[in-house]
């Protein structure tokens, strides 16, 4: 759980301002768990041989919740970090009437700078989507010395280098775990549709022709509703085929945060029917659907960062991990550091 102070603005006026301290769970950890177990058993056959493990499931599920649980690490810490989990996303599909989501700059400096433009800053309207960008090229980094580490092992001929690859390719393999699970939170914070809205927790001062709530219905329904109905098994039958966009990290995020925007509507129509009321059917399939979503996404985004770790390059100075992996020479001095 996290608490985060948020300015408002109307996407329509631009004008009306107000301060909203809310409490968010990001889906609670019964939701983060079920993405990140269910999104490590759908990998596909070429990703690497620890990752299908059995106790990496179980190891992403449990990691799937750090990011929450940083909370009230500090001033400094919080305040930077709590707006990672959130993006304040107006109807029109920009950012406080400014930067639109489709145009994401490459930098979460560019994007403070546009936000400012607009009269807030990064922090209020959130930065999730850079959490994610952020994350992905974290892991896409850790696969590429993974993959130094292993072919490098393989093929030296020096016992003593051979030694320090597999000492450090084995701390490797659990820099990868953890980086994984801070990208599974993300990518999971990212499926919730309140997580990408100006109406994150009740409709708020907008213009509301159909009466939606303005109850703060956000915890209870991705937090206790989760974890009393969704299943592991509900989760798992909601994941969508293995897709690559073949597009750049900001065009993914952009794409499947957007995605993510199309079923705010929904959520307040079904809250509004009484769907997450009691044990309702239509609830439960909605969050499991969610929750689902954000394993295929986060499956799809662990094949692309171990796809473009192949071609990366890494160590000082650098070497291509397609050159190692060729076996072309012993690559100890860049990896280990010749400062």
């Amino acid at each position: 759980m996290w608490v985060r102070l948020r300015i408002s603005i109307s996407a329509l006026a631009c004008a009306t301002v107000s301060l909203v301290a809310v409490n968010a769970w990001g889906w609670g950890a019964t939701g983060h768990r079920l993405i990140g177990r269910a999104a490590i058993a759908a990998l596909p056959g070429d990703a690497p041989e620890f990752l299908r493990d059995p106790a990496t499931i179980d190891a992403v599920g449990e990691l799937a919740r750090e990011p929450d649980r940083w909370k009230d690490s500090g001033k400094a810490h919080d305040g930077d970090r709590d707006p990672a989990h959130f993006l304040d996303l107006g109807d029109d599909g920009k950012i406080f009437g400014g930067p639109a989501l489709s145009a994401l700059p490459e930098s979460r400096a560019a994007y403070d700078a546009a936000v400012r433009a607009a009269g807030a800053d990064s922090w209020k309207s959130g930065y999730l989507p850079f959490a994610i960008i952020d994350s992905w090229q974290q892991l896409t980094k850790d696969f590429a010395y993974w993959r130094v580490d292993k072919a490098a092992a393989a093929a030296t001929k020096d016992p003593i280098h051979r030694a320090w690859f597999e000492a450090d390719l084995a701390g490797r393999r659990w820099l990868i775990l953890r980086d994984l699970g801070v990208l599974a939170h993300y990518v999971g914070d990212g499926s919730q549709p309140l997580h990408v809205t100006v109406h994150f927790n009740g409709w708020g001062p907008w213009p509301n022709p159909a009466g939606y709530t303005q109850a703060r219905i956000h915890a209870g329904i991705e937090g206790e509703f989760v974890h009393r109905l969704v299943s592991q098994d509900d989760v798992t039958a909601a994941i969508a085929p293995i897709a690559d966009c073949a597009c750049a990290i900001t065009v993914w995020t952009a794409a499947y945060l957007s995605d993510t925007n199309r079923y705010v509507v929904p959520l307040y129509d079904l809250q509004k029917d009484g769907g997450f009321a009691g044990d309702d059917a239509r609830g439960r399939r909605f969050v499991a659907a969610r929750l689902g979503a954000g394993a295929s996404a986060l499956r799809d985004l662990i094949m692309m960062a171990w796809r473009n770790s192949a071609t990366s390059r890494v160590g000082w100075p650098a070497v291509n991990v397609a050159d190692v992996e060729a076996g072309m020479f012993d690559p100890f001095d860049s990896i280990y550091g010749a400062d």
